[in-house]
């Protein structure tokens, strides 16, 4: 039965995400009205676009913990140049907030394959960094709605075709990592070298140059969820998206995403973060205590990780089976 379950994650998770919103709704009918539903996709959207990032890290046998510190000093950096420049046109700012991110990205990039630090120990290092450098910059000060422009602050609030940009974001960054994944070299390399490392060597791809890739497309993300999150809340300080990193890989994890590289889809790992989007809007509004809500959300992801774990085993298990039966029928025949 568990088997059969991780062999169908993607569809066992929508089962679980339409189960938990008509249990939800059963129990407070309003969550069920299309404002609802549409606010609770759209809060999910900025957790959905980091995700995407962090798939890729950790295909590679990587990990990446600066996401929300990353998101944090991008966040805070637009937020000032807003403050103090108001007519810097928004789209320039937020091409801005990517190529900062992208740089961020880079330099634990940078450490990981050049030279050769293992990258949890690189983005702890970095998240510290980059949470001083936010108060190195701003003194501790925040920057706030009255001190943002009109437009700075609507962008992500405009409604189209129903939805607010913010939500169409998620679901374009969603739908290019799809495309990517199945269509293009590069995204195949992310599954590759995370996947076998020797025989992406021999086959002409450098490891160490697709990890980097890979954290520079997490950090380009990270700056662009940096602009995101500042302008939805109207806010920029210091504790910005302040744990927010474990929620990131909880997403990925839950989505099926190992974390020994190289297994993992974009569908999986969306569904995983629209997982926990539906718990972190179900169960304030069931009035459950923030504390049981980190407590919940902790075990979803041992039970995931266990879940992980268990279909690598089995899998391991069938290709020993099938080696050995190879190499058993040539001895038959001998026999025979």
């Amino acid at each position: 039965m568990m088997s059969a379950l991780l062999k169908h994650r993607e569809r066992f998770l929508a089962l679980v995400i339409l189960a938990l919103i008509l249990v939800v709704g059963a129990i407070t009918p309003s969550f069920l009205s299309p404002n609802s539903l549409v606010s609770a996709f759209n809060d999910t959207s900025i957790l959905m676009i980091l995700a995407m990032g962090q798939m890729l890290v950790i295909l590679t046998r990587c990990i990446d913990l600066s996401v929300a510190a990353n998101l944090a000093l991008t966040g805070m950096v637009v937020g000032m140049i807003n403050a103090a420049y108001p007519g810097v046109p928004v789209p320039l700012l937020i091409l801005f907030a990517m190529a900062m991110g992208a740089c961020l990205g880079a330099i634990n990039g940078f450490f990981v394959w050049v030279v050769g630090v293992p990258a949890i120990v690189v983005t702890l290092g970095t998240m510290s960094i980059y949470r001083g450098t936010i108060f190195l910059l701003s003194d501790g000060a925040w920057v706030n709605a009255h001190q943002m422009s009109a437009g700075f602050i609507s962008l992500p609030r405009t409604v189209v075709l129903g939805m607010p940009v913010m939500s169409w974001i998620g679901i374009i960054v969603v739908a290019a990592f799809y495309f990517a994944t199945r269509h293009l070299r590069l995204g195949r390399d992310f599954f590759t070298s995370g996947g076998n490392p020797t025989a992406a060597f021999y086959t002409g791809v450098s490891v160490g140059k697709v990890q980097f890739k890979a954290f520079v497309v997490s950090g380009m993300l990270a700056g662009l969820c940096g602009y995101l999150w500042v302008s939805r809340y109207a806010v920029a300080y210091v504790d910005v998206a302040n744990g927010f990193e474990l929620q990131v890989i909880a997403a990925c994890v839950i989505g099926g995403i190992s974390i020994m590289g190289g297994v993992g889809t974009v569908l999986g790992c969306a569904l995983g973060a629209l997982f926990l989007g539906v718990i972190n809007n179900a169960l304030p509004v069931l009035g459950v205590s923030p504390f049981w809500q980190m407590a919940i959300s902790g075990a979803v992801i041992i039970i995931a990780v266990i879940a992980n774990s268990t279909a690598e085993r089995s899998k391991g298990r069938i290709i020993l089976r099938r080696a050995v039966s190879k190499r058993a029928t040539p001895s038959q025949h001998q026999e025979a």
